[in-house]
């Protein structure tokens, strides 16, 4: 049974359980004094309007450069797929896959899934509420990491700074992959998942 069943609704503020009020009326926690919903307004089209806006900007985050490293006064810029590339000609494979795998395989697999799992919900696809929870927090774990490059960039964009000796320089791709790391964040923030049991009949997952 969910807790909404039983006339219990929780606060998005300081999680406190309150006695649902009827039907019409505007609830506030008795705790905190915040506004008490029975789901997030609008869940899913901010989910939407927010992945939306990431799978566009993947697109130059992995088309334009990310940055450009200078030695002696000569560079060329990189994008992330040919960054890896380069560090595996120069035999860095370990940190070849570490790249590809933060840069690439992270931000794609978050796209997809919470694609995945926002169609699953307003579609009723056939997924189990464990597979779709399993789903969504394997997103959120995995979500931190999509910021390894961004944080590679800015340290070595503050060390490495000799003139024309060695200097490293922050570009375009590095702003809007950034971005796609923070809108999949939010996007997965403002999923509520208390939707994903909304749209569950029994299976499974009540054995």
């Amino acid at each position: 049974m969910r807790a909404i069943d039983a006339g219990i609704l929780i606060c998005g503020e300081c999680h406190e359980l309150n006695r649902q009020a009827p039907e019409g009326v505007s609830q506030t926690c008795s705790r905190c004094g915040a506004i008490v919903h029975a789901r997030r307004p609008n869940s899913l089209a901010r989910t939407w309007a927010l992945l939306i806006t990431a799978a566009i900007l993947y697109i130059p985050a992995n088309v334009l450069p990310i940055m450009t490293v200078s030695a002696l006064g000569q560079g060329s810029p990189d994008t992330i797929m040919s960054g890896v590339i380069t560090l595996m000609k120069h035999g860095m494979l370990p940190i070849a896959a570490v790249v590809f795998i933060a840069s690439i395989l992270v931000p794609t697999f978050k796209l997809v899934g919470i694609a995945l799992l926002l169609y699953s919900v307003q579609r009723h696809q056939p997924l189990s509420a464990r597979q779709r929870i399993l789903m969504y927090r394997f997103i959120e774990f995995i979500g931190r990491w999509s910021m390894l490059d961004i944080f590679v960039i800015a340290i070595l964009v503050a060390v490495v700074n000799f003139g024309r000796i060695a200097s490293v320089e922050a570009n375009l791709g590095a702003v809007a992959f950034a971005s796609v790391v923070i809108l999949t964040m939010l996007a997965a923030v403002t999923f509520d998942p208390r939707l994903i049991w909304d749209n569950t009949e029994s299976d499974d997952d009540h054995e």
